[in-house]
């Protein structure tokens, strides 16, 4: 074992635990942006957003896919369709090779929503890495992704 993952195992104090550092990072980064997107007047959560981008950026994926991708489970990511099918954003598309699939595709109402608060969003997306030279985000991904690929 590396010296580092020694120093993981023998901390004392929860504060100074990646995971937890982690957990309450992704907690604090959703409750900052739904209150931004709380005052825009989006009217979706942070989840939401999050589909609808994987729908736009993977066009005719099916749920099943949709989960996997955003790591949620199915049965969350049928009933946030169904919220976003309901407000105009998203249709299912018959799979015309297996008619038990439906493709999951943005409507021009949800194409024109993202476009709308793209801008927003990206506004959120510079002050995660405020104060991070290009290098250390660079840096920063590339650890993330180190830890992820450890659970797999």
């Amino acid at each position: 074992m590396k010296e580092g993952a020694n120093q993981q195992m023998n901390i004392k104090d929860i504060k100074d635990v990646i995971l937890f550092q982690l957990d309450i990072t992704s907690k604090q980064s959703k409750i900052y942006s739904q209150r931004i997107m709380d005052d825009a007047g989006m009217g979706i959560t942070v989840e939401q957003w999050v589909l609808l981008k994987i729908v736009q950026e993977s066009k005719g994926l099916s749920q099943k896919e949709i989960a996997s991708k955003s790591y949620r489970d199915p049965a969350s990511i049928t009933r946030t369709l169904d919220i976003l099918e309901r407000k105009g954003f998203v249709i299912r598309v018959r799979d015309e090779n297996d008619r038990r699939q439906y493709g999951i595709v943005l409507t021009k109402q949800g194409k024109d929503f993202v476009d709308e608060h793209m801008a927003l969003v990206n506004d959120m997306r510079r002050l995660t890495v405020k104060g991070f030279s290009t290098e250390e985000v660079q840096m920063l991904v590339k650890l993330l992704k180190r830890i992820k690929e450890n659970f797999s």
